[in-house]
């Protein structure tokens, strides 16, 4: 990741990459270089999606206090994986999170952290066109039918139902925005999505500080409940929403090859990891105030009800819009790092995608149409996702750069790099198995126990 376009591939490999700050593609003319700001926005984007809503929900797990020191940890540890792979990708000239692996662990490693990012996108893509339609049609997957925002507008229509809205969504957002082959060419748009989170976060912040002064809001539950050791267990339930939370390593080489002065990423990752987790520890903190106990593992939930206060309505389809527009938003910065690994995946040794654009127009068509028949016809996915997406996710996000440094291939690590990786390995085996034990455990739990009338 030196400051120059031409870096060192690993030898027998040919990196599918997308054009460099030099090269043309996908726009009008030379492209001068990503900016510092287009950057930091493109970046926050990828971090900031659907997990944001389930921060509330980590915080009645852990309790207030331990909960938002979770997710201060949660961003240094990323912030140190992410500055492993910079330094290891610096080092062997890699242009690419897959480049990398490459050079460290052959074929094998590249392939393994293609298929992770794979598993991962396509999963998170899904879920972001699932809430979508939830959001704007309404959902009754549940049992019990929650309307959707057009729902509650104009009543049922053809034109409001699931299908067609995803459709439209998916022809006039979804297919421009992933049309677009330069990452930076997002950047707009990256920047209202990360101004609706910041919306979102407002809505609640407001909401919550005025039933507060009414007195309307009883004392958060400051640590949490351990009366057995299944509570104890409970507990690293919390883990993998907190590792998914901050999940942006694969899109970092990316916005890096379009800088203008490439030597900027290490401040523009500093930056989107402080935006990011301002947002976050606000949405946490202001979120739980909100609802307390009774705050769902979507958050986004809670705002199909009266909150008490005036123009309830009003805020609670405000901030249901703003999420959805965000999620749309957010949807091509995440598509634009899956379909460059699948590419590589399974066109290895083609040309470079950004030059092919028979196989880009292909892909991309294929990849849309695979996430929004998804999206449609299996919209209990979450569950499913929630082991496949965490599995991966605390792969990309702090296994891969972790064994990067341990293997150390042109001996760079320091002392304190391997002590480090070493922890992140350890911490994010462990926590993540006994997160995804107790969830099974959870679900087996709650099918076979009998329901009370």
């Amino acid at each position: 990741m030196g400051g120059g376009v031409t870096e060192r591939l690993p030898e027998g490999s040919s990196e599918p990459l997308l054009p460099t700050k030099r090269e043309g593609g996908g726009g009008g003319g030379e492209f001068a270089g990503a900016s510092f700001a287009g950057a930091v926005f493109n970046l926050s984007t990828t971090i900031v999606g659907a997990g944001i809503m389930a921060l509330p929900a980590t915080m009645k797990v852990l309790g207030l206090a331990p909960g938002l020191v979770a997710i201060v940890l949660a961003a240094l540890l990323t912030d140190a994986s992410i500055e492993l792979l910079v330094r290891s990708s610096r080092a062997a000239g890699a242009p690419s999170y897959g480049a990398v692996m490459g050079d460290a662990f052959g074929w094998v490693g590249r392939r393994l952290l293609q298929v992770c990012v794979v598993v991962n996108n396509i999963g998170v893509m899904i879920v972001y066109m699932i809430i979508i339609g939830d959001v704007l049609s309404g959902t009754s997957s549940g049992g019990e039918h929650h309307y959707g925002v057009l729902e509650g507008w104009f009543g049922p229509q053809w034109w409001n139902g699931r299908f067609f809205v995803l459709l439209v969504t998916t022809l006039v957002v979804f297919t421009p925005l992933a049309c677009l082959k330069r990452v930076d060419s997002l950047s707009y748009t990256s920047a209202i999505s990360v101004a609706l989170a910041v919306v979102f976060v407002i809505i609640t912040a407001g909401i919550a500080i005025v039933k507060l002064i009414k007195g309307q809001i009883p004392m958060p539950k400051l640590f949490p409940d351990v009366p057995d050791l299944a509570s104890v267990w409970e507990l690293f339930t919390a883990v993998p929403v907190l590792v998914t939370a901050y999940v942006c390593h694969y899109n970092v080489h990316p916005i890096h090859n379009e800088l203008k002065d490439p030597s900027q990423i290490k401040p523009i990752v500093h930056t989107s990891l402080v935006l990011c987790s301002t947002v976050y520890i606000t949405t946490s903190f202001f979120g739980y105030l909100l609802f307390g106990e009774s705050t769902l593992s979507d958050v986004l939930a809670n705002f199909d009800s009266n909150l008490g206060i005036p123009y309830s309505p009003m805020l609670n389809d405000a901030v249901r819009v703003s999420y959805a527009v965000h999620l749309m938003l957010v949807f091509p910065m995440i598509f634009h790092a899956l379909r460059l690994n699948l590419d590589g995946l399974l066109f290895s040794s083609s040309s470079p995608l950004s030059s092919d654009n028979r196989r880009f127009s292909v892909m991309t068509a294929v990849l849309l149409l695979v996430i929004f028949l998804s999206a449609n016809f299996i919209p209990s996915i979450w569950d499913a996702f929630q082991f496949t997406g965490a599995t991966a996710a605390v792969c990309i996000a702090f296994i891969f750069p972790a064994a990067i440094t341990l293997r150390d291939p042109l001996s760079i690590a320091k002392k304190w790099d391997k002590i480090l990786s070493i922890f992140m390995i350890v911490l994010a085996i462990v926590s993540n198995v006994v997160a995804v034990y107790s969830d099974a455990y959870s679900m087996f739990h709650r099918k076979s126990s009998p329901s009370i009338a």
